[in-house]
């Protein structure tokens, strides 16, 4: 008599969701492999996700009681100060696999007691180990000081935390080092998917730079609109952020703030630009560069991070060295001069398809 192997239960955990940028489209690739899988999560933001919120309208999403906690959806930032006794707290103990996907919220704290954890880490919380963050909170004397005790405090826990992980995942080498230093752990580098599914044909570019992503300090927006608007290039950004009506008091005539737009829109905008602009500092890898790349458009970008991974100078893009207007300015103006192969620009992308990170993720965890 055969006996059948009995289908292991996966568990997906995923900091909160609120927002939508590249750990969330981590989070979806995991969900097309383990479709059946429920997604925990410490809060579920519908109206602050916006438009994106449909694309999780039928998974089975379970939150924390983090939701119990008054105005959780607005003070979710101080209240990270919870999130590893909220995560804690899931019974996880009828899964077999668990994987999290964890950045500064903790999700890596989930207990499990007979499964195994893999962690997919995008970075380790970059609030507690000196990178730049999405708010300048260090700017109010009074937030700052208490806000270096909580993080003496969390960091302490962030390691804790950290070895109870089974196996890590590192989106990038960068992450792996981070890692490394912080954790004391060893990772695997499995780079994140990139949506490459809209058929690839060249496009001749319709004059405008683009920028995709959230209107964060953390992302420097500010450095392209300030060099477009200089150089009275043509600019449009994608995205949202708290930095919205500060970034649009400072932009010129030629720049373009576009909000969040569907995956159609999206596809179209990739595929008429100029050039992409990204000028965040240590991103851990940087999927919107990719996904630039895929449509055969040449990227710019700081010399930092993830993007030396993906980014080859000359070919796929120019890197600008110093978080200034004037070094960003000088590598637009050169960015006009130099004809990319736009096929070969595309071939590097797919280095880094969804496709791909699917069968790395089957064959590393099963």
């Amino acid at each position: 008599m055969i006996q059948h192997q009995k289908k292991p239960r996966v568990a997906l955990v995923h900091d909160y969701l609120r927002e939508y940028g590249g750990a969330e489209r981590v989070l979806e690739a995991l969900h097309e492999i383990y479709p059946d899988a429920p997604v925990f999560v410490a809060f579920f933001d519908k109206e602050a996700l916006g438009i994106h919120a449909e694309r999780f309208a039928d998974w089975d999403i379970r939150q924390t009681w983090i939701t119990n906690l008054p105005f959780y959806k607005k003070l979710f930032s101080p209240y990270r100060i919870f999130a590893k006794a909220a995560f804690e707290s899931l019974d996880l103990s009828e899964y077999d696999l668990v994987i999290s996907s964890s950045n500064a919220y903790m999700a890596k704290a989930v207990k499990t007691k007979k499964g195994s954890h893999y962690c997919y880490c995008h970075t380790p919380p970059r609030s507690l180990y000196g990178y730049t963050t999405m708010t300048d909170w260090k700017k109010n004397p009074a937030i700052r000081m208490l806000g270096h005790l909580i993080n003496h405090f969390m960091r302490i826990w962030d390691f804790e935390v950290a070895q109870r992980v089974d196996h890590f995942i590192a989106n990038s080498q960068e992450t792996k080092k981070r890692i490394n230093k912080f954790y004391r752990k060893d990772s695997v580098v499995i780079y994140p998917p990139v949506d490459l599914t809209e058929k690839y044909s060249p496009k001749k570019d319709e004059g405008y730079f683009l920028y995709v992503g959230r209107l964060a300090k953390s992302k420097n927006v500010d450095l392209a609109i300030k060099a477009c608007t200089n150089l009275s290039l043509q600019l449009k950004l994608v995205g949202s952020g708290k930095g919205l009506d500060h970034l649009k008091n400072m932009a010129g005539p030629t720049i373009e703030f576009l909000g969040a737009v569907d995956d159609s829109k999206l596809h179209q905008l990739y595929a008429g630009a100029k050039a992409f602009i990204f000028p965040a500092e240590d991103e851990d890898f940087g999927i919107v560069p990719v996904e630039a790349m895929g449509h055969g458009v040449p990227v710019v970008c700081h010399r930092s991070g993830g993007p030396k991974e993906t980014v080859i100078e000359g070919k796929t893009g120019l890197f600008f060295d110093q978080l200034t207007v004037e070094s960003l300015m000088t590598q637009l103006e050169k960015i006009q001069t130099i004809r990319f192969d736009k096929k070969a620009i595309r071939k590097q992308a797919e280095k880094f398809s969804k496709d791909i990170f699917k069968k790395n993720i089957q064959k590393l965890v099963g």
